[in-house]
């Protein structure tokens, strides 16, 4: 008789601890849908200016030896070798 009653609050600690679990993390799943709701509609909001960051000529970069000069000191530091070892053969728009 004892055995049985340890293990009937056994059973129950056991459960209660799972169903705590289980509560946690789905409080935390709806948690990150409705923030991630919330997130897409503020993005959705905002207006759309992107003339102002992009040149409206298609065919030209202004200032283009220095925009590869740049680019070329920017890809070096990050490779981690010198500048003089890196050649950039174009340059496209994207």
């Amino acid at each position: 008789m004892l055995l049985a009653v340890n293990f009937g609050e056994t059973m129950i600690s056991c459960l209660i601890g799972i169903g705590t679990v289980f509560v946690g993390l789905i409080s935390i799943i709806l948690i990150c849908k409705i923030m991630g709701a919330v997130c897409l509609a503020l993005i959705k909001d905002e207006p759309k200016n992107n003339s102002a960051a992009i040149p409206s000529d298609s065919g030209n970069i202004p200032n283009k030896q220095e925009f590869i000069a740049a680019v070329s000191a920017a890809i070096a530091e990050d490779m981690g070798k010198d500048i003089n070892g890196i050649r950039i053969l174009s340059v496209k728009k994207l």
